[in-house]
């Protein structure tokens, strides 16, 4: 299975502004346009519980999105089988798991710790970031405070606007 971490960042690399999780306040409507494409295109979407909950994104019709949470009981009411799940299962269960199902991709979209957790695993094969021309100097990373040495080969770079917004691919190698 194929995996893709998506994030959008300043040009610091910061993804949140001064901690505030909530993205689309600081983000450019091309990005908003980006993110939306991949999302509805997406046949599987991985989340963290934070990001569900600072930005909820509603279920679509042909697309599964599963949410990881330490405590995926208080999520049962908002469940929806096939449709939103909830999970406290490793990346490495999760890309086993949905490959089994016939998913040849999985759309990896927010949450440091989930990010992180998928990156110690091995279980990312590309990043695509949207590098926004901002600086913030304080705010959150797309990794959590750990060790590693990734290494990442430039696949592709896109300019979306006229402001310099930028989205640019890397392979994990």
């Amino acid at each position: 299975m194929k995996t893709f971490l998506v994030f959008v960042v300043t040009a610091d690399g910061k993804v949140t502004k001064w901690g505030d999780p909530f993205v689309r306040a600081w983000s450019s409507k091309e990005d908003h346009e980006y993110f939306s494409a991949l999302m509805k295109s997406a046949p599987l979407v991985v989340m963290g519980s934070s990001t569900f909950n600072a930005d909820p994104i509603k279920p679509g019709s042909g697309r599964l999105m599963v949410i990881l949470t330490s405590k995926p009981w208080h999520y049962k009411k908002l469940e929806i089988p096939g449709n939103l799940e909830f999970t406290a299962e490793s990346p490495a269960r999760l890309v086993e798991k949905y490959e089994k199902l016939g998913y040849r991709e999985m759309l990896v979209a927010g949450g440091p710790h989930v990010a992180t957790s998928f990156l110690k695993e091995q279980q990312i094969n590309e990043i695509w970031l949207t590098i926004e021309p901002r600086i913030f100097g304080t705010g959150g990373s797309f990794v959590t405070d750990s060790n590693l040495d990734i290494k990442l080969k430039l696949l592709t770079i896109e300019r979306i606007n006229d402001q310099g917004t930028l989205i640019v691919k890397y392979a994990v190698l």
